[in-house]
């Protein structure tokens, strides 16, 4: 029997964004970056609790911004990396963190939304997003993409999840995106992935 997609908007469509009280609807340079640092943490191989609490831990000790992130240093980057649960990745990350954030600053002033404003398509947006860092691929940039519709003018890609959840449950997926579907289906399709497996 198929679920109506207002059904499943209501119980699991909640963006992550809000979930961890990002504005984006606001447009803000801060706000973006903030989600673009969260979309790196979920990026990781790594539990989504864990990436949750990490960045809670970053944004409880106001390390949400590219300067923030580099007086922290790698130390107490690594520190909180830890604490939220990233041990096996805490190296790797902190790097990461540190690399985009001195190559926001010093391409485009510390401002993602330039990144955005000089891009001439989405092609060439995700290349610049990638120039960030290494190690920022096509997971971190789906996830950022996805909860930026609507605010910037792109395209996100479903990802594997959703369209598993879509499949079985009986939902065509609309023509235009919807960012609370995708969320709900890929929320729907991971646990269902996870049955499959065991």
């Amino acid at each position: 029997m198929a679920v109506s997609r207002g059904k499943l908007i209501k119980d699991f469509g909640q963006l992550y964004s809000e979930m961890l009280g990002i504005d984006l609807r606001s447009g803000r340079s801060e706000e973006i970056f903030k989600w673009f640092l969260a979309s790196v943490l979920f990026g990781a191989p790594i539990r989504e609790s864990s990436a949750i609490k990490t960045y809670n831990i970053l944004s409880s000790e106001g390390i949400t911004s590219p300067d923030a992130i580099l007086d922290a240093g790698w130390d107490r980057l690594v520190l909180y990396l830890d604490n939220g649960g990233y041990t096996r990745y805490d190296f790797k990350t902190a790097d990461k963190l540190l690399e985009l954030a001195r190559n926001l600053k010093e391409r485009w002033g510390g401002d993602i939304n330039r990144i955005y404003a000089t891009s001439k398509s989405q092609s060439e947006l995700e290349s610049n997003l990638r120039a960030l860092a290494r190690g920022i691929g096509e997971t971190t940039l789906n996830i950022f993409l996805r909860e930026m519709y609507g605010v910037w003018k792109v395209k996100p890609k479903h990802s594997g999840y959703a369209l598993l959840a879509a499949k079985r449950l009986g939902i065509s997926l609309p023509r235009a995106f919807d960012p609370r579907l995708e969320v709900a289906l890929m929320r729907l399709g991971r646990e269902m992935a996870k049955k499959l497996k065991s």
